[in-house]
């Protein structure tokens, strides 16, 4: 199941984010050998404490975390900004309650393959990527940002994602970094599930969290 965690359900979903970002570290520290902060074997950065929301894909128990990345408004503070920057021009303005940031997405592949053996690398990239098609859309989201690896464009389009590259800059590590925007719309959700073979939503949207008074009223009623 792929559903988001916001800043009133981190302790409730404690677990789930635990296993994030000891994936993170496992991707990010250990694998890509990105100079990023660890805390008792966990990748947590200055922006996890700014309350942002997570994209999650676990099982239906919500004990196994698949894979996850952070989602952050522009409005606010973003890697995009403070640390990218020069991977877009400066006449293009990136603030905008519709336009999200998306950073930090990381898959565990020993859990899909032990759980979801049908599921390849691919595919599971894949599946996140419309799973976010879908959480933007139901959030009122019209453009994802990230930056990423020149090679990835062909991963992002292979799921059907549309990205426009907006600039790109070289001296953040062994590669350029590039700087993508993604179109959501009815448009790419349709041409992302035909792409999986998929008609059906994978995301769950929260029912909105009743305030004590609405639950009165309820119980009165």
């Amino acid at each position: 199941m792929f559903f988001t965690i916001e800043a009133h359900e981190y302790s409730r979903h404690a677990t789930l984010l635990d296993q994030m970002f000891e994936l993170r570290k496992r991707v990010f520290a250990d694998q890509l050998k990105w100079d990023v902060k660890i805390i008792r074997d966990r990748e947590i950065d200055v922006y996890d404490s700014l309350q942002p929301a997570y994209l999650v894909w676990c099982d239906e128990d919500q004990k196994t975390l698949y894979g996850a990345m952070r989602l952050m408004p522009t409005t606010g503070p973003t890697l995009l900004y403070d640390v990218f920057s020069r991977t877009f021009p400066a006449s293009v303005d990136l603030v905008s309650p519709g336009i999200w940031e998306g950073t930090r997405m990381c898959l565990d592949p020993e859990k899909i393959e032990a759980d979801l053996p049908d599921v390849d690398a691919g595919r599971a990239f894949s599946l996140l990527l419309l799973a976010l098609c879908e959480c933007a859309m139901a959030h009122g989201i019209h453009t994802m940002i990230s930056n990423y690896e020149p090679h990835m464009a062909r991963v992002y389009r292979r799921a059907g994602a549309d990205v426009e590259e907006l600039g790109r800059a070289e001296g953040y590590g062994l590669r350029p970094v590039c700087c993508g925007a993604f179109e959501v719309s009815e448009r790419v959700l349709q041409k992302m599930r035909a792409c999986l073979n998929l008609d059906a939503p994978i995301y769950r949207k929260a029912a909105p969290v009743r305030s004590v008074s609405s639950e009165l009223r309820a119980c009165a009623a």
